[in-house]
Order: C-alpha cells, then structure tokens, then sequence
C-alpha cells in the first residue's frame, strides 16, 4: 500500500486515498473525509455497529503514512486513562531521596515536570510524531459519560490540554481526529458543533458487494451477489442486532473457509453465528425463516 504524508486535494483524490486502504467509500463520505482534512478539523461519525467508522481512522493512519492513537472510550472513563497522570511511585522516590539528602525545600517545584509526566493517548495525540501530526481515533465516544464529554471541548477547539500542575500543552501541527458514536446515547451539541458530521449507513447491494470484492476477492462472484441480498434481506428483518459490513466480510471468509459455492439452507443454518450475535435472532432465522429468504432471493435471480 502506497503510503504518503500528502493530504488529498479535491474529493476524488479522497475517495482514491480510501480505497488505496480498500476502503470502498462513497462520494458523500469522501467529501467530508476530504473536508475534515483540508480544514482541520474533527470528524464525527455516527452509525450502527459494524458499518466501517473505526476503519476510516485506521485506513487514513495507514495511506497517509500516520501514527493511529486509539482511545476505547467505556464508562467511568477519565483523565487518567484518557488524558495523562503523574508518575506518583517516582515521585515520592524523589521525595525520599531528597528528604535522605536534607534538600526538601525545592523538591516540590522539581516535582511537577515533564519527567514524571505519563502520557495517555489524547496528550500522546498533541506530540510531534514522526511522518506528520498522528489520527487520533476517539472510539464509541457514546460509552463515555457525559462529563468526559466536556473535558474534550478544548481538545477539539484548540487542540490543546492544560494540566493544572504544568500548564497548557499546544499541539504544533494538529492531530487527524475521528470520533465514532453508535449513538446508543446522544453526543451533546457543543461537541458536535466542534466537529464535521457524517452518518455512516449501511451500504447499497451494489456497494457491498464491491466490498465483499475487495475484502473476499476468493469468494464467487454468484454465491457472493446471494450473500450480500441474504443479508440485506436481515437487515429489513425484526431483529435485536442487524448485521454490519464486519459480519458480512467474516461470513463471507467463513464460506470460504468451509470451500462453499453456492448457499443453501443448511449452510446458512450452519453458519449464522458468524454473521447474528444474539442466539435470539439466530433462533428467529435458523430453519424454515431462513429458506424461505433463500427462495425469494432465488426467486428473484
């Protein structure tokens, strides 16, 4: 994969950019990521689980030749885990050490330093890097709690973070930022006033198929058009967790692997915990459910 520090200049040099990484972007998507970059600014992605929005950040890291700095966002989430912390171990060896040498008056001012500085991912993010300002992935920023969400207000404003003992750390050149949101709970505005928005649906037939392509290039191209109808016909289906494009690339390397060349009931049966997560949609589907959304896609054909 060709790998360069160049951003895009126009939007279709964006979408080449994204399937460079076989990332199968439409133009609507391209636009935005195109937007995001020229202007410097973060990129907030909401969608259903398994559509592709954590693999935007990681496909730019890799074609643009990018560090990728992930922040798993889960509640109780702070500025520890996220931000930074000090080193306190190493501090009160300092202390010790200082108290054994009979030089304390001093020690505090010394304490508070970049030497005891741990740097979590969002300070990691405001670096210099090698290759050019990092992608920083704030990922499910909706598993945070609310409170965090107003910590990174200044992070996305001015890209930078002040630490009360130490002062205000400013990025030289600003970081790629991409939040995900599966929207399990709303993103508060000021957040996403801060932010370039896209909503990241499930794809086309057409265009999943395309990334099935391009994701399973060893799968046919009659059992993969079956596939991805079979599983569009899911999706239109009253179930707890609909299957994303993640399910869909590794139900198609599971046929694979099991050398299938057409779809049948049984296959299908046989593999549904590859693309259905909860055993109560499998249940749903499993037997009699199953073929007959087999027989209306052959019907179709």
């Amino acid at each position: 994969m060709a790998k360069t520090n160049n951003l895009p200049e126009d939007v279709s040099a964006a979408e080449t950019l994204l399937a460079s990484g076989d990332y199968v972007a439409g133009r609507d998507l391209a636009t935005v990521v195109f937007l995001a970059l020229r202007m410097g600014r973060p990129l907030l992605l909401e969608g259903e689980a398994g559509v592709g929005k954590t693999e935007i950040a990681k496909v730019l890291a890799a074609t643009l030749g990018r560090s990728l700095i992930r922040l798993q966002c889960f509640e109780g989430l702070d500025l520890a885990s996220a931000a930074y912390e000090w080193n306190y171990p190493r501090q009160m060896v300092a202390i010790r050490l200082a108290e054994a040498e009979g030089s304390t008056a001093n020690v505090s001012d010394s304490l508070y330093t970049s030497e005891y500085l741990i740097e979590r991912p969002l300070l990691k993010a405001l670096q210099p890097h090698d290759g050019g300002p990092p992608v920083l992935l704030i990922d499910e920023i909706d598993r945070a709690d609310e409170p965090f969400e107003a910590f990174l207000l200044e992070l996305l404003s001015d890209f930078q973070l002040t630490v009360p003992e130490f002062g205000t750390l400013k990025a030289a050149q600003p970081p790629i930022v991409v939040i995900t949101s599966n929207r399990t709970r709303e993103v508060h505005d000021a957040l996403r006033r801060r932010c370039l928005y896209h909503w990241v649906d499930f794809p086309t037939l057409e265009a999943e198929s395309r990334i099935l392509s391009v994701k399973a290039p060893q799968l046919g191209k009659d059992l993969r058009d079956k596939l991805v109808a079979f599983i569009h016909k899911l999706r239109d289906e009253d179930l707890f967790k609909r299957p994303g494009v993640a399910e869909s690339i590794d139900w198609a390397h599971a046929l694979t692997q099991l050398d299938v060349v057409t779809l049948t009931p049984d296959i299908i049966n046989d593999t549904l915990g590859s693309l259905l997560k909860y055993q109560d949609d499998i249940a749903r589907v499993q037997g009699s459910e199953a073929a007959r959304l087999l027989a209306e896609i052959q019907a179709a054909a």
